[in-house]
């Protein structure tokens, strides 16, 4: 049996004696994509940072199988207005990367016209998408997602985690969502992990969804959990418009 890409244990955290992380443990399998959900405040970023060793927790352990490469992607981008960096630009200060790498990179998560824009142009999907060309540039054997479609409207998501789970097949690479939202994100994961300040459920998502701890944070909201299997005769492009037609997904 192959070592967990990342196997956190007993993780505890307190800052300014409020509790934010109690307890945690839970592996990360190759190939796997597993979604952190809930409510704000609940610790999933602050969890996600200790994984990644920013900060260090007050007791518990996490650890990266050797050698493991990870891309990250952040909630935000925060660029100065008057700063002229064009996407090419961006993704250069990432590494050492060919323009070839970065063109393939950006085709690949549907931007590759967006080469030489300057990034104060784009539109929420469109630096969605550049984030996520700049954590698959490390060519990751774990990505990792903190809120990856803030500011994206509910079909540009759809279309988005449909391009998650198409990067974890062709890559094989794992995935760790954070999400506070519930709507189709629930249906782009093998394993839910639902956190408030300690692990309340997790598991398959449609046990998740059924679970009382599940129920009694998200209980009013249960019916955006509906939306996530649903069918659609038509697609839409990075920005939600619908652009063709085809057949049902899910």
């Amino acid at each position: 049996m192959s070592t967990p890409l990342i196997e956190v244990a007993n993780i505890c955290l307190k800052q300014q004696q409020r509790t934010l992380l109690n307890n945690i443990s839970f592996k990360l399998e190759e190939g796997e994509i597993v979604t952190l959900i809930g409510p704000n405040g609940a610790g999933k970023t602050t969890l996600v940072r200790i994984i990644l060793g920013l900060i260090k927790a007050d007791s518990g352990t996490c650890h990266q199988r050797k050698g493991l490469r990870i891309g990250y992607m952040p909630q935000k981008l925060h660029i100065e207005p008057t700063f002229p960096l064009t996407v090419e630009g961006f993704l250069k200060l990432n590494g050492r990367h060919s323009r070839n790498d970065i063109e393939n990179t950006l085709s690949r998560v549907g931007v590759s016209h967006l080469l030489t824009q300057r990034l104060q142009k784009l539109s929420g999907g469109e630096t969605q998408r550049v984030l996520l060309a700049r954590a698959l540039l490390q060519k990751p054997q774990l990505l990792v997602l903190d809120e990856p479609v803030q500011g994206v409207d509910i079909n540009g998501q759809r279309e988005f985690y449909q391009l998650i789970q198409s990067i974890r097949t062709g890559q094989g690479c794992a995935v760790l969502m954070i999400s506070h939202d519930l709507h189709l994100v629930m249906a782009a994961t093998d394993r839910v992990i639902c956190l408030n300040q300690h692990i309340c459920c997790s598991g398959h998502p449609d046990d998740v969804s059924n679970h009382p701890a599940y129920l009694e944070l998200f209980g009013d909201n249960q019916q955006e959990f509906a939306l996530y299997t649903h069918h659609h005769d038509h697609d839409h492009n990075i920005d939600g418009k619908v652009v063709k037609c085809g057949g049902d997904h899910a």
